[in-house]
Formats: structure tokens, C-alpha cells, sequence
């Protein structure tokens, strides 16, 4: 056997460490509104949001699965009201604590650069010769929804390219930090000028680059407790890999990171990380995760990044959205399901919101996750829960609901 200079952190300490920072490793309770509903959307760092809506939200489930007395009502003031968070990109449209704010900045400025390429080659000058009409209207008028500017105008292609100019306009303001998103009507955006938006002293806050890098990377690792420096690079899709392997350089350098191995769940090879000089502790401090189950979001920040879960959990998660039927392994939008500390299923179910149905249509167990009486208890118990979190009166289970293990 291969004898490695570097120490190692077991499958199961890693697991328990990584679902620790991601408030997945305590029981569901406590406040879940105002300054703590803050507190937890930052120790996650940001909840992605997601159009589709076959149960609830995909940003309303995240906070469902770790404050059990949540709901989407309570997120609308500290977006709307307080201004303590805001929307941005982060791999995709986020809600993130509006103390992050100032390192948007870099990103604003790169993404001005990258986007008025590839969007100029999509529309030609069109969409350009929009940003003072744009801004001018918002600015004269207030804010506006993508529906309200360009009207007459020519639309694209079709899908979701089917933008008109004065919408990629506005989207490009958007992205580039001269328009922020002030509420949703709906789950439209609704675009206003930043500086009704954000707070001053978030706003007029400009850190050089290096200052947002050496603050991406530190929060990233600290919310993923032990990482690649692509991992790092791709939490917030904000500093580059070369960018991110540079810091973890320069840190390790300095004693401020050590390197480790992880093990994997399936027994490979582990994988060689970055993580405090004081992982290992942290490790073993981490709480021993409740044996309840859980209904996870698939976009849940414990599974966004799909490698590293499968790494951790021997979980292997594809969203089969964009799959045509016939050729979708499970379903359309299949909910993984967390119990402890091990992903043991997933489980396909909607909400027939005219009839107040949660209508489950299949669950699949994990390999090893056979479903017997106790699980299957939990498992009624979580979805009778998430049923009522979602507005349905009562669950219905179809016939061949049970299936063979994934």
C-alpha cells in the first residue's frame, strides 16, 4: 500500500465536518426569521434561487431542511425591507448577505468585460445602444420587470435566448452592478438603480482585486472545511482556478493551510485537500448529525457542487430536468434524501396545488439504504412535513411508490 506524507481525514469525519458547515449536522429548530434567518443564509454564504417550483422553491427548501419553522414569508423583509440581502450570480442567481456586497464589485467589472463580448456576437450592437435608454427610464420612471422595457422590439432565437435588446440590456445592467434586483413580483425580477438598492456603506465599499480574492477563497474553504483550490474557485464562481491555486500557494507557504487527504465514500483513492491547520479538530468536534431524515432541495449547497457530494456520499445526483421523459433514469425534478449523515434515497413527488395533494410517485433507496419500518416511518414523517410547509392538505402515495434501490 502506497504509504502518503500527507495526514489523513476519514470518510466519515469529513462527512460529518462538511455537513457541520453547512447547519445540516443539528437539529432543524430554533429561530428562523429576522437577524437569525441572516445569520444562517451567511454561515451557508448564499441560497441559490430556482425557477421551478414542483413542491416549493428551491431557495425556501434549503432554509425548510435546516429551520423546520420557516417560511417563505420570512425571507421578503430582509430582501425587500431591510436591504440585508441581495440578489446576485454566484454560479447561478443567488440570495447573498448584502455584507458580501463589496466584493461584487470585481466581479461587476469582469463580467462587463466578458459579457459585452459574447452578447454583442448574440446581438449585434443592439442590446448596447440600450444602456442609456435603460438606465434613463429606470432612473426617471423606477423600477422596471423585463416585460416593461421593449416592447415593440424584435425578439431573438427562441427558449430562453428569446430576449429582445432592451432586455439583455437589462440583464447586462444587472450583471454589471448598474441595476440591482429591489423585489420580485411573482418570481419576476424587478430591476431598480443600485443606489436606491444597496445600502451606501455597502455600496461606495471598492476592495482591489487582491483583497476580494484573499476573502473569496478564505470563505469558501471556511464553509467547505476542507477543499481543492478548483473547489475553492468554484463556490463563488467569482475568483479564477489560477487565481484560487495561487492563494492556496501562497497560504500553504505561510502555515496558514496544510495539506490533507480525504478519504472517499467509496473506497478510491483519496483526494489531496486544503484545509485550517486545525481540521482535524474541528473534525472531531463536529456534531454528530440527527438521524432524521430530511428532504433536500437538489439544489441544496450541500449537493451543488454534484463531484464532491458523490465523493463524500458514494451519491451519485443528476437533475434530469432538461432530459426527455423517455430517457430520464428516476424523474423530472427527484428530491434527494439526507438521514444522519448518509444520503440514502431520493424520492419523486409534486404538488397538485388544485387539489392540495403532495402526490409522491416513486422513491428510490440507496444500494446499502434499504427502506424497513423505521426508515420508511422517518421518511413519512419528512414528507408529511414538507407537505405542510408547501400549502398541501394531505399526501398521497401512488400504488408503486417503492422502488428497487438506486
Amino acid at each position: 500500500m502506497r504509504q502518503s506524507r500527507f495526514p489523513r481525514l476519514d470518510n466519515r469525519d469529513a462527512r460529518r465536518l462538511f455537513l457541520h458547515r453547512h447547519a445540516l449536522a443539528e437539529q432543524p429548530t430554533g429561530p428562523s426569521r429576522g437577524a437569525a434567518l441572516h445569520d444562517l443564509i451567511e454561515r451557508l454564504g448564499f441560497v441559490q434561487v430556482d425557477s421551478i417550483n414542483t413542491v416549493e422553491r428551491a431557495h425556501h427548501m434549503i432554509l425548510f431542511a435546516r429551520r423546520q419553522n420557516y417560511r417563505p414569508k420570512n425571507l421578503k423583509p430582509l430582501l425587500e425591507r431591510d436591504r440585508s440581502l441581495f440578489e446576485h450570480w454566484t454560479h447561478d442567481a443567488s440570495i447573498i448577505p448584502m455584507g458580501f456586497f463589496p466584493h461584487w464589485q470585481m466581479r461587476f467589472e469582469r463580467s462587463a468585460e466578458r459579457l459585452r463580448h459574447r452578447w454583442h456576437n448574440w446581438h449585434g450592437e443592439g442590446f448596447a445602444d440600450k444602456f442609456d435608454e435603460v438606465l434613463e427610464r429606470v432612473r426617471d420612471h423606477g423600477a422596471v420587470m423585463s416585460s416593461e422595457v421593449g416592447e415593440q422590439e424584435q425578439r431573438s432565437g427562441g427558449g430562453w435566448w428569446e430576449w429582445h435588446p432592451s432586455k439583455t440590456a437589462l440583464e447586462f445592467l444587472w450583471r454589471t452592478g448598474a441595476l440591482s434586483v429591489c423585489r420580485r413580483d411573482g418570481f419576476f425580477k424587478v430591476y431598480d438603480l443600485t443606489e436606491r438598492v444597496v445600502p451606501a456603506e455597502h455600496r461606495d465599499v471598492r476592495p482591489d482585486a487582491d483583497e476580494t480574492v484573499d476573502w473569496a477563497c478564505n470563505a469558501a474553504l471556511d464553509r467547505l472545511g476542507f477543499a481543492t483550490s478548483g473547489e475553492i474557485a468554484a463556490f463563488w464562481e467569482t475568483v479564477t482556478p489560477a487565481e484560487a491555486k495561487s492563494w492556496c500557494a501562497d497560504a500553504l507557504r505561510r502555515g496558514e493551510l496544510i495539506e490533507i487527504e480525504v478519504e472517499n465514500a467509496d473506497g478510491s483513492r483519496p483526494r489531496r485537500c486544503f484545509a485550517r491547520p486545525d481540521v482535524f479538530d474541528d473534525a472531531e468536534r463536529a456534531p454528530e448529525p440527527p438521524g432524521r431524515i430530511r428532504i433536500l432541495s437538489p439544489f441544496d449547497p450541500a449537493l451543488r457542487d454534484r463531484k464532491r457530494a458523490e465523493r463524500l456520499f458514494d451519491f451519485n445526483y443528476r437533475i434530469e430536468v432538461f432530459v426527455p421523459a423517455h430517457k430520464r433514469q428516476y424523474g423530472y425534478y427527484v428530491f434527494p434524501v439526507l438521514e444522519g449523515d448518509r444520503l440514502v434515497g431520493r424520492v419523486d413527488m409534486k404538488c397538485e396545488r388544485d387539489s392540495g395533494i403532495l402526490r409522491v410517485k416513486a422513491y428510490w433507496p440507496e444500494a446499502k439504504s434499504a427502506l424497513g419500518k423505521g426508515r420508511r416511518e422517518r421518511l413519512e414523517t419528512a414528507i408529511d412535513r414538507l407537505a405542510r410547509f408547501a400549502g398541501s392538505e394531505r399526501v398521497v402515495f401512488e400504488e408503486d411508490w417503492e422502488r428497487t434501490p438506486a
